[in-house]
């Protein structure tokens, strides 16, 4: 059977895949080397890379993450608990409260934000075009 896609797609596609693993490495061991787990930096930069606001709902944040609600509470709590983040109710619905990054997350954060900045711009993975 006579494929439809060139080499060079598969090789494309392969070195796609090959530099996200490679940047997610990375990323994991920066947050490791700033006091942070991979899920708690990724839990960061979802609330302040949230379109609009610099705030989230529990919903909001576990579909950024794709996890579940439970898992997602978690992981809010452990953060909550260093100080990352902090809970405040929503004012315009009291059934639900909106998380927010506070000082102490925004600094680890806007570093580690820089640092992975330079990464992108050292490895060049989405200047290729097909």
């Amino acid at each position: 059977m006579d494929s439809l896609l060139s080499k060079e797609v598969y090789v494309y596609l392969g070195e796609f895949r090959y530099q996200i693993r490679k940047f997610q490495n990375f990323s994991d061991k920066a947050a490791r080397d700033n006091g942070l787990t991979s899920q708690q930096h990724q839990l960061l930069l979802a609330i302040m890379g949230y379109p609009g606001r610099d705030f989230v709902t529990t919903g909001e944040l576990a579909e950024r993450m794709q996890i579940t609600n439970h898992a997602c509470v978690g992981l809010i709590d452990r953060c909550e608990h260093l100080e990352l983040v902090s809970r405040r109710q929503n004012p315009e619905d009291g059934r639900s409260v909106l998380i927010e990054v506070t000082e102490k997350g925004r600094k680890i954060l806007e570093r580690l934000s820089e640092i992975h900045l330079d990464e992108i711009r050292r490895i060049e993975i989405f200047k290729k075009i097909i």
